[in-house]
């Protein structure tokens, strides 16, 4: 008696491939995980005290659907002091993470049928979103000399009168590319001549290694109106749990997000948004201490991966990911339906790492890494890959 729709809804590859860790790790494995896209620092300290305080002077009643007033204050300096986009406090709406923010803009700019252009390789949870509120995933093949990022002459081709939306990811999950300024007022003259919204996914802006980010929205008034600017706390202050993210976009959108969201959840947790006044407010130091410590390992992964000549892949730009091509090593293995299942499989139960394979992305001869773990960790695996395939 399910809903007809969950027939077409495929589940999460990365919560499968960590209930499988958990539980080899519960009969005593040694297993190496690097497929967790979560940052292995904790929350500041100043964000986890400003909760506790939120709590003890009963901050824990209902308040505005949209979020906090404090917290869309300090969400609205951010993208002007650090994003030089200029947001009214109403165009801003604070959510239960950013994909509760996708999720909410979904709802409230797609009837049945409208599509949605989703570049490859894209986040996990993309395309099942947008065939959860009705729409129709349009995914675009990208190029690996290019870095997988989308071409004005891509979009272009694939655009239909049902176009109704693009994401762009910026810095990507899983490729770690980031967008130069030139190429994203590319997309936006494509996507204003199409009357086509850009969702922007910002969510790991702040993990950035080369000082060179640029917000859609802040390119010009025209980009700013077609953009909905996703962002949130989880990947910059460690704040996964916590679960806020916002969006900020046009008055007209941004109030229709609010009205979904006051229907569906009312608003995120108050005790997590106090939180959230603090991370951005007071923990910069801490912030740019995970970036230099994730630049450090990106680093160290990408010369110990050299040293593996059956692998290639994209040097990241921002992000904790490494998308790793293993389409030489085809013909040294069994597999039927998923070449990168098959690999992946077989990495954990032989080489005993866990990775997602490219087939969560839409790209079946890849695998993802994360190297949001210890550095001893992250090495160990990649050393473990290599004798796994040394072996094969």
């Amino acid at each position: 008696m399910l809903s007809s729709k969950l027939k077409e809804i495929t589940p999460s590859f990365t919560i499968g491939i960590s209930t499988k860790v958990k539980e080899l790790k519960g009969q005593g494995q040694d297993i190496i995980n690097l497929s967790i896209g979560e940052p292995d620092f904790l929350t500041p300290q100043a964000a986890k005290t400003n909760a506790i305080k939120a709590i003890n002077t009963n901050k824990t009643k209902y308040d505005s659907a949209a979020g906090l007033l404090t917290l869309r204050k300090a969400i609205q300096n951010k993208l002007q002091v650090e994003n030089n986009i200029s947001y009214e406090l109403d165009e801003i709406i604070v959510s239960n993470g950013a994909k509760h923010a996708i999720t909410n803009t979904l709802i409230a700019l797609l009837d049945h049928g409208d599509e949605v252009i989703i570049p490859k390789p894209y986040w996990v949870s993309y395309p099942e979103m947008v065939k959860l509120v009705g729409g129709k995933p349009i995914f675009m093949d990208t190029k690996k000399e290019n870095h997988f990022k989308v071409t004005p002459k891509a979009i272009e081709h694939i655009i239909t009168p049902k176009t109704k939306m693009i994401f762009i990811t910026t810095p990507s999950n899983p490729t770690g590319a980031v967008y130069s300024k030139e190429e994203l007022k590319r997309i936006v003259d494509v996507c204003l001549k199409h009357n086509i919204y850009i969702l922007s996914d910002e969510i790991y802006e702040k993990i950035c290694y080369t000082n060179s980010f640029v917000s859609i929205a802040s390119l010009s008034d025209e980009a700013k109106n077609i953009t909905i600017t996703i962002n949130g706390l989880s990947k910059s202050a460690a704040m996964t749990g916590w679960r806020i993210g916002y969006s900020a976009t046009n008055k007209t959108l941004a109030k229709a997000i609010a009205t979904v969201q006051g229907h569906l959840v009312s608003h995120p947790s108050t005790i997590s948004q106090w939180a959230a006044v603090s991370a951005l407010n007071s923990c910069h130091t801490e912030m740019v201490e995970m970036i230099n410590t994730y630049q450090a390992r990106r680093d160290l992964a990408v010369e110990a991966l050299k040293k593996i000549k059956e692998l290639e892949f994209i040097e990241p730009q921002g992000a904790f990911y490494l998308f790793i091509d293993i389409s030489k090593l085809k013909n040294k293995l069994k597999w039927n339906n998923s070449f990168s299942v098959a690999f992946s499989d077989m990495l954990l139960n032989k080489g005993k790492v866990a990775v997602v394979p490219g087939i969560a992305f839409g790209m079946d001869d890849f695998i993802r890494i994360s190297y949001a773990c210890d550095t001893e960790e992250l090495l160990e695996g990649i050393s473990r890959i290599q004798a796994f395939i040394e072996n094969l």
